[in-house]
């Protein structure tokens, strides 16, 4: 039986329980872990809380933080909710998922690679963790680089990034493959910007450790 990781983007959560039971329901172990970009930035400017992202990541203000929270929260119980009975929410830094602290964005890690108990507990009996992305801190933690993380710690088969896009675009044309090496080097020079960056980051990691990795429909191969 293979194990799979599936990060959903906030803006995707609605939509994505399908997909997942189908993984499910094909004989792979899933574990998922969620974003929710959209709505803690809604709700940080109805609350007046600066927004402010560098590279790609939300800087995190002890305010911030608790919008975070919050948010995760909603989104993974409304997501726990369509997927069913056999999901599982989790919060991250509760079950202990590691990260090394940024400073310089706040309240924020870099995740590393774990292995928390309480997901190999859920997979093993035939259920979905559905974790949310604060680590130990708590630190807030980009979504696309804790499900990498979790990849890599669990050995997982494949990390899929499940996206409101239908993948990755080079001069607006959809890319089907694209290496490790040339996504870095792209983000590098200013190719793309945005939250395209820790995906394409993350799933880079990823490839170059022997996982494979989708966004959307583009693959990132080692």
């Amino acid at each position: 039986m293979s194990r799979l990781v599936v990060k959903v983007g906030g803006a995707s959560a609605s939509g994505a329980a399908a997909q997942i039971l189908a993984l499910a329901a094909a004989g792979h172990e899933v574990c998922v872990v969620h974003g929710a970009g959209p709505q803690i930035t809604a709700e940080m400017a109805r609350r007046w809380i600066a927004v402010e992202f560098v590279a790609g990541r939300r800087v995190t203000t002890l305010a911030g933080l608790e919008v975070v929270r919050e948010s995760f929260d909603a989104v993974n119980a409304a997501l726990c909710s369509a997927i069913g009975p056999a999901a599982l929410g989790l919060r991250g830094d509760e079950i202990g998922l590691v990260a090394e602290p940024v400073p310089a964005l706040g309240l924020v890690g870099d995740a590393r690679p774990s292995r928390p108990a309480a997901i190999e507990t859920a997979l093993l009996e035939g259920l979905i963790p559905v974790v949310t992305p604060l680590a130990r801190g708590p630190l807030n933690v980009n979504a696309d680089e804790a499900a990498a993380a979790l990849a890599l710690g669990f050995g997982a088969e494949r990390i899929v990034f499940v996206t409101d896009v239908p993948g990755v675009f080079e001069d607006g044309a959809l890319v089907r493959t694209i290496s490790a090496e040339r996504a870095e080097r792209m983000i590098a020079v200013g190719a793309f910007e945005g939250g395209i960056v820790p995906k394409l980051l993350a799933a880079a990691r990823a490839a170059r450790s022997g996982v494979g990795a989708t966004i959307g429909e583009t693959a990132v191969v080692a």
